[in-house]
């Protein structure tokens, strides 16, 4: 057993079992907190809920709760493995929402038969949270279910894996393309991968101004193109009209590839195939899908990003997905819309290209950082993180008109 597994499983383990517990918010000391907290008191916001149920902001702390929910037939890179096993893995997310955006956060894992059992059972509990963030559950099911509960709740419904993963190769990509001199309408994109991740990373990227038709994506039989007839609906939508079939034929002289698929599968010989400053997105975790050391090797005019915290450049959903839903709760938005996400996108990516906190470098462990190839998009203990892209998320849904308060709370207009 490697030092690092027995220490992942001491801290899941010691001193007590799991990663997140419950706290009270109200002082239950005397008889007298005790007939508040409890019977009778509570009977008198049991009426004004019954009368309103949007008091259940003001009298609980639905407001502020948001549920982690999974399945399980997805966990990390590990695959189906059952709910149950998700639960580590939920509570982490959970953990995160607190450490990052004072979100309190309860992880649910669900057991059910089909898709509409997990559809109904989410549906039905909705109601006692102020948002739900989807969590490890496999394409294509994951499509029908955030989209189907999109419809049948009236809080914000989030797949991050999906989207937190788009907003963030979003951020991180645009930026990579100034820096190369490139523009985002004009680049030819590879994308190795066809999975939930994929798809809705370049689904955002073409809302940021990339062209479908300069799209290549591929999944285990190639490329996705417009002759093959065993497309679901998700892979349909990125069918190029090509004669380009392997990722060799794909990668030539194109600018960017996106790898959200599996370790190693980007060959040295096939990176060289690229445009001149080319921009490698190699996503897959814990191995990419080429190790940057090579990478570098290889080309000396790219620009790299991996999924992993000990190389420059980390694709991490956590400068994500804490934030959207802060702002969402502040304003308690219906739902996350492509207007929120892309305000997202805007306020990552302008964080990066300011001089970055003296505390932030120090936590990152090196001298210095600035925008540039090392650098493209913040570190995850960047503290501007929470209210820049809080607000404008918030603001985003008020625009939008998701919003059901009318104005961006006090605490986001003060410096």
């Amino acid at each position: 057993m490697s030092d690092f597994r027995q220490q992942a499983l001491d801290y899941h383990a010691k001193p007590v079992p799991g990663k997140i517990s419950i706290e009270i918010t109200k002082p239950a000391e005397t008889v007298t907190d005790l007939a508040l907290a409890y019977s009778p008191g509570v009977a008198e916001p049991v009426r004004e809920i019954a009368a309103d149920p949007d008091a259940a902001f003001k009298y609980t702390g639905k407001g502020n709760l948001v549920a982690v929910i999974s399945n399980g037939t997805a966990i990390l890179g590990l695959g189906d493995l059952g709910p149950l096993a998700s639960k580590p893995v939920m509570e982490g997310k959970a953990l995160l929402f607190k450490r990052f955006a004072n979100i309190d956060s309860i992880d649910i894992e669900v057991k059910h038969t089909t898709t509409e059992d997990f559809i109904n059972t989410v549906a039905n509990i909705a109601d006692t949270f102020g948002g739900i963030n989807l969590e490890d559950i496999k394409a294509p099911e994951c499509f029908e279910i955030e989209q189907e509960l999109i419809k049948r709740c009236a809080i914000p419904v989030f797949h991050d894996d999906q989207h937190g993963t788009a907003i963030v190769t979003a951020a991180g990509m645009l930026n990579a393309l100034e820096i190369q001199g490139k523009n985002i309408n004009d680049a030819t994109i590879v994308c190795l991968g066809a999975g939930a991740a994929a798809t809705a990373c370049m689904e955002l990227l073409v809302k940021c101004g990339a062209k479908r038709e300069r799209i290549y994506m591929l999944d285990r039989k190639g490329v996705i193109h417009t002759r093959r007839e065993d497309l679901t609906f998700h892979k349909k939508l990125f069918a190029n009209n090509t004669d380009k079939r392997t990722l060799e034929d794909a990668l030539d002289c194109a600018d960017v590839f996106v790898g959200v698929s599996g370790p190693n599968l980007l060959p040295p010989e096939a990176l060289k195939l690229m445009a001149p400053k080319p921009v490698i997105f190699a996503c897959s975790n814990p191995d990419p899908e080429i190790k940057p050391e090579l990478a570098h090797q290889i080309r000396d005019d790219l620009i790299m990003a991996t999924g992993r915290s000990d190389y420059p450049n980390q694709v991490n959903n956590v400068l994500c997905f804490p934030f959207i839903f802060r702002g969402a709760l502040d304003v308690r938005a219906s739902q996350i819309n492509d207007e929120m996400k892309i305000a997202a996108v805007d306020a990552i990516r302008a964080i990066a290209k300011e001089e970055v906190p003296k505390d932030v470098i120090s936590a990152s462990n090196i001298d210095s950082l600035s925008f540039g190839k090392d650098y493209i998009i913040p570190k995850p203990m960047d503290p501007r993180l929470l209210k820049r892209v809080a607000k404008a998320v918030a603001q985003a849904a008020l625009d939008s008109g998701v919003a059901a308060i009318t104005e961006l709370p006090a605490s986001y207009l003060q410096d």
